[in-house]
């Protein structure tokens, strides 16, 4: 395919800390990329500082989904990319979507994801994510999942519910076509992990990630998220 116009939704909320190199990451990873920033009520200084390092900074009410969806709909890109706001992309990011993408049958896809700590346990971490995701050809919000425009649309974008929008997006996108798994890796905050504990982390995600894929809400799996924080 000819060169594709690539847009990069970042959704923020309160990440001051960390919105500066994201998005450096991302100027630098793909150049000719647009960069939309959709902040969803930050009380920090997040988009000061994400102001000049994007193209446009969108606000809106908070909740990821809906976030990326007011993104999508303002961007100019023939295909979509979406990282979150403490995830540091690699330096072939855009070279890596436009050559996924030559593929006609590839309606979308992800990276393989790195954590920021280089302990073992992280990095086994990230690597066991990488291998599940490869082989159920989905992905998560962390791992950069990008689509083409034409697919998001026909999909009608993100499902604005409250908890597992990454995992319903990628299972729909992947019965649209072949979905890419690209080795490049993006690198993402291991914060998650320090904070609550890794075997109480790793447990909480594949119990709401079960529990998703049996039927349970979005909502009650919210209240569980927040219950077991």
């Amino acid at each position: 395919m000819a060169d594709i116009r690539l847009s990069v939704v970042v959704p923020m909320l309160n990440e001051a800390a960390a919105i500066a190199a994201t998005l450096a990451a991302i100027r630098s990873g793909a150049p000719g990329a647009e960069i939309i920033v959709v902040d969803g009520g930050s009380a920090d200084s997040s988009r000061a500082r994400a102001r000049p390092l994007c193209d446009r900074l969108i606000e809106t009410t908070r909740g990821r989904a809906r976030q990326m969806n007011a993104g999508a709909v303002s961007a100019d890109g023939d295909a979509l990319a979406f990282v979150h706001a403490d995830t540091a992309v690699p330096r072939s990011f855009g070279a890596d979507i436009e050559a996924a993408l030559e593929d006609a049958r590839v309606v979308g896809g992800r990276l393989d994801l790195e954590l920021d700590d280089p302990a073992l346990v992280f990095r086994i971490i990230g690597k066991m994510i990488s291998l599940r995701s490869r082989i159920s050809r989905t992905g998560t919000g962390d791992q950069a999942i990008f689509v083409r425009r034409a697919t998001f649309e026909r999909m009608g974008g993100y499902r604005e519910i409250e908890l597992c929008e990454d995992l319903d997006f990628a299972r729909r996108m992947k019965r649209l076509g072949r979905v890419a798994c690209v080795r490049s890796r993006v690198i993402t905050s291991a914060r998650r992990w320090k904070a609550n504990g890794i075997a109480r982390t790793i447990f909480r995600m594949w119990l709401i990630r079960l529990g998703f894929l049996a039927g349970v809400s979005p909502a009650r799996l919210s209240r569980l998220y927040r219950d077991t924080r």
